[in-house]
């Protein structure tokens, strides 16, 4: 081998080097909310505000929540822009189940993708009906996936930043999964006028929360309440 060819050899070994150097200490992607708002109008303002009364007992002038809880979900569907359609009208439609108790359409304040990208649908603190007895102090987070579309990685990561993005601005207390809301039906917190008023809930599962609260452990937040 001439020299020529081995000084050649020895530069790229130390470009390559150098690439995998730079690409191992490159600091994490940004943290972003993608603002994607649902439709907000008159007429959800108001069915907000009767669900707030009727189902929570609360007399409020905005429809609005004090946050000290995060619920996550799942959609049980796979594909955002069928979720986003489901979300997007004020008024629900073919759930006998929830319709019983109002015609405002279920939502959530934020969505996560499969990938991890976050988007806001609603303001953090804009009421959305999304967990029964909790909504007037719970952000949703709901997750594009279920049982037949395990939640991601890249979901996990991105529960977990927008959880402590949410509890460096409120005062977050619990993290939830939306099968363990009925475990605060004899707390202070619970606020469900009707007694029969429930939905059973798979989402989005004990294996997938247990790894988001291990690594929200240092937040200090509240254990779950037991019976």
């Amino acid at each position: 081998m001439n020299s020529r060819h081995l000084f050649s050899k020895i530069l790229q070994s130390g470009l390559i080097l150098t690439l995998i150097f730079q690409i191992s200490c490159s600091p994490k992607p940004t943290f972003r909310i993608i603002d994607k708002p649902i439709t907000w109008n008159a007429e959800r303002e108001a069915l907000s505000l009767q669900y707030l009364k009727d189902r929570h007992s609360l007399y409020q002038k905005e429809a609005s929540i004090s946050p000290q809880m995060v619920v996550v979900h799942w959609t049980a569907i796979d594909n955002i822009e069928v979720t986003f359609d489901v979300f997007n009208p004020p008024t629900l439609g073919g759930r006998a189940d929830l319709t019983s108790a109002s015609n405002l359409n279920v939502s959530s304040q934020f969505l996560i993708d499969r990938d991890g990208t976050i988007f806001r649908l609603l303001p953090d603190t804009t009421f959305a009906r999304h967990v029964i007895g909790l909504n007037y102090l719970a952000i949703g987070i709901e997750n594009i996936g279920g049982s037949d579309d395990p939640l991601t990685k890249n979901q996990l990561q991105a529960n977990e930043e927008l959880i402590r993005y949410l509890a460096r601005k409120y005062p977050i207390e619990y993290v939830i999964g939306h099968h363990e809301y009925q475990k605060f039906q004899n707390t202070p917190l619970w606020k469900e006028a009707d007694p029969d008023y429930r939905t059973i809930k798979t989402d989005p599962g004990d294996k997938f929360m247990e790894k988001l609260r291990k690594n929200l452990s240092d937040l200090g937040l509240k254990p779950m309440p037991t019976p």
